[in-house]
């Protein structure tokens, strides 16, 4: 039998080039590996000509950011009749507007934190809430634009004001939830564990922690209660659902179980496109399930299809 063709999609000009790039690289070795043909496609704007040329049987979609996983290369390769991997054009599109799929997780029942959504300019003036609060830039991904306004400061950040602002004006202002940050994958229709990122630096798991030199260090399976580990997996599994989520996602939580903790979890976000760098989370919960990187892969390529 002839070996699938697999177009590895890769890089692309959103905030998230270089992360892509890495994603995209380990995954076409790890397809190789397995037995695939594989050709690395860095993506640009003339990307729908070249796959038309390329004619690959499958697309493995290792992009991140928009355009990426946003719904936008989805939507090419529907037209193109070429199947692909991860979610479709609309949980996509959902997943990467952080204001939206938080109103379809709240009205799963998913809990979430107090937010608004606003001009950045007009979050620039004044306290939108009473610190401490997160700023975040509405559509980005790897934690990218986000800003922590602690109690102890007497006006929201400056940075905002600035011409040079590389992302959209259109801004989340959301509570801060205290507490231990924890993240669970789902493939296909399984909860895999939970990790925590063990928090030693920034406040937040933030760009450079993920994918730095100095990337903080993950704990799988997380030290949670057995009752808190398992509502991680099903809010995970409930979020990956009601966005209509395919292939594999990701979701981030918070959890206050300190001793001085509220108890409060709170899910943050889905992540259609997880990262799949060395030190990315998606693989290592994935070998905490019992599945090696070549399985992995070579599941989302035997899972791919297109009207997802």
């Amino acid at each position: 039998m002839t070996a699938k063709h697999v177009a590895v999609l890769l890089g692309g000009f959103s905030s998230e080039r270089e992360v892509s790039l890495s994603s995209g690289k380990d995954c076409a070795q790890g397809l190789r590996n397995a037995g695939y043909k594989v050709t690395e496609v860095d993506v640009t704007r003339d990307v729908s000509n070249h796959l038309a040329e390329l004619k690959p049987d499958v697309a493995f979609n290792a992009l991140h950011g928009p355009y990426g996983e946003d719904g936008t290369i989805q939507g090419i390769l529907e037209y193109l009749e070429i199947p692909y991997t991860h979610s479709g054009v609309l949980a996509s599109s959902l997943a990467m507007n952080k204001e939206l799929s938080k109103r379809v997780a709240k009205s799963a029942g998913i809990p979430v934190a107090p937010s608004l959504v606003m001009h950045r300019l007009e979050a620039a003036e004044k306290h939108a809430m009473k610190p401490p609060y997160v700023i975040k830039p509405v559509a980005e991904g790897s934690s990218l634009g986000i800003l922590i306004v602690r109690e102890d400061m007497e006006k929201p950040p400056q940075e905002l004001y600035s011409d040079e602002w590389p992302y959209s004006d259109r801004i989340m202002v959301e509570k801060y939830v205290a507490g231990r940050e924890l993240t669970c994958a789902v493939m296909g229709n399984v909860a895999l564990g939970v990790t925590e990122i063990i928090q030693d630096g920034p406040s937040f798991y933030d760009f450079d922690a993920k994918y730095g030199e100095n990337a903080l260090k993950h704990e799988c399976p997380a030290k949670c209660l057995p009752n808190i580990y398992q509502k991680i997996q099903t809010l995970s599994l409930k979020a990956h659902e009601v966005m209509g989520c395919r292939g594999v996602s990701r979701s981030d939580f918070r959890l206050d179980d300190g001793l001085m903790g509220s108890g409060e979890l709170i899910w943050l976000e889905v992540n259609t496109q997880p990262g799949m760098t060395p030190t990315s989370l998606l693989p290592e919960l994935a070998a905490h399930a019992g599945h090696t990187f070549e399985e992995l892969v070579t599941w989302m390529v035997e899972d791919a299809t297109c009207n997802r």
